[in-house]
């Protein structure tokens, strides 16, 4: 299990290190052949900021020439905001006193509807944490619901056992995304104070049940504010090497939530610049070709359009963060607020004005 090599790494040991990083080791990790996990700290370090144009292009091109010219679409389905968890930082906490809703069948096929009619084939299915509301069954019913309408269903949810994960496999389900928030271990605790989802370890194996299951892809990351990015970057990036060597028929991708404004949340604690964001990217991309890298919503238009040829493969849009709210309820409250609100179809066209193919649907299954 990767907890066992977490334990081997200290916080403050690994922090110091990423910012003791110099000039000469960024040029190092830069003209390398082949990238390890040491030239990805020299790539995140401070030290590594006069580099960043060479970095993008670097990354332009070795995004080409793994992925092409291509942009995967993707839009967000909520279908609960019931949550049982206290997360300091999200509009969804059980302390949050707002009117919790959970989508029926007949409202789910609304929500599928709307999103088939914008032109989507992938979408990802989100909830709360609530195990007596939205739990495996009602996963599993949801996605018997959409098959017929969808090509790739992906799920960020609770963490699973990994026999239900194992369900939703056989069910259908493509990928599962789950973000360990923070890996500062202390931290973390503050930060989920109460319900299932402050047990550290129990989020950390999480990955490994995905991975025992056979899912098909599997997403991490970790929620930029919480904690110093540059860190807990490195221990995301440590996590993945050990994924990718554990479980190498699965397939991998990392996303990059910023901490965004929602109701009655706290302030990010670490303020991430534009410009580290777009380091971290590049790095990302440096260090392993084959990772899907993907950029929601939650940044601007400006960003988002200045990346689409810089290393991201994976975009949202038009993405609404509250159940229901493409047809149902488009009222009801948000996750958290987007910054992108331009829709799927101006998207679209911004990718292929820059010469890239959205893609909406990437693989027909031929053969049952």
């Amino acid at each position: 299990m990767f907890k066992d090599i977490f334990e081997k790494y200290d916080w403050d040991e690994v922090q110091k290190k990423i910012y003791q990083s110099t000039s000469a080791d960024v040029e190092n990790a830069l003209s390398a052949n082949k990238r390890d996990l040491n030239d990805f700290i020299a790539m995140i370090s401070p030290a590594a900021a006069p580099y960043l144009e060479q970095m993008a292009m670097m990354s332009k091109e070795l995004t080409q020439k793994r992925f092409g010219k291509t942009i995967q679409m993707y839009a967000p389905m909520y279908l609960s905001n019931e949550c049982q968890n206290i997360c300091t930082y999200c509009g969804f906490s059980l302390e949050n006193k707002i009117k919790r809703k959970t989508l029926s069948d007949s409202e789910i096929l609304l929500e599928a509807k709307a999103l088939k009619t914008a032109g989507f084939d992938h979408i990802l299915l989100v909830t709360g944490e609530a195990n007596s509301t939205v739990d495996s069954y009602y996963f599993l019913n949801a996605v018997k619901i959409l098959k017929p309408h969808f090509a790739n269903i992906s799920l960020e949810v609770q963490p699973l056992n990994t026999d239900e994960y194992l369900k939703l496999h056989l069910a259908g389900i493509h990928s599962v995304l789950v973000y360990q928030e923070t890996y500062h271990r202390k931290i973390y605790k503050e930060y989920h104070p109460k319900g299932k989802k402050s047990n550290f370890d129990f989020r950390l194996d999480t990955p490994d049940r995905i991975g025992e299951a056979g899912i098909h892809k599997l997403g991490v990351g970790v929620l930029l504010g919480l904690e110093d990015w540059r860190t807990d970057s490195f221990f995301n990036a440590l996590h993945l090497e050990y994924l990718q060597k554990t479980y190498w028929q699965t397939q991998f991708s990392v996303s990059f939530p910023r901490l965004r404004p929602a109701e009655g949340i706290m302030e990010p604690k670490f303020v991430m610049s534009d410009r580290e964001l777009a380091q971290l990217i590049f790095a990302y991309r440096l260090w392993n070709q084959d990772l899907e890298l993907s950029l929601s919503t939650r940044e601007n238009e400006k960003f988002r359009d200045n990346m689409i040829s810089l290393g991201i493969t994976t975009m949202s849009a038009g993405s609404k963060t509250n159940p229901g709210g493409y047809a149902v309820d488009i009222e009801s409250l948000e996750q958290f607020e987007t910054s992108d609100e331009r829709s799927a179809i101006e998207i679209a066209a911004v990718i292929a004005n820059v010469g890239y193919q959205p893609i909406w649907k990437n693989w027909d299954k031929i053969y049952s």
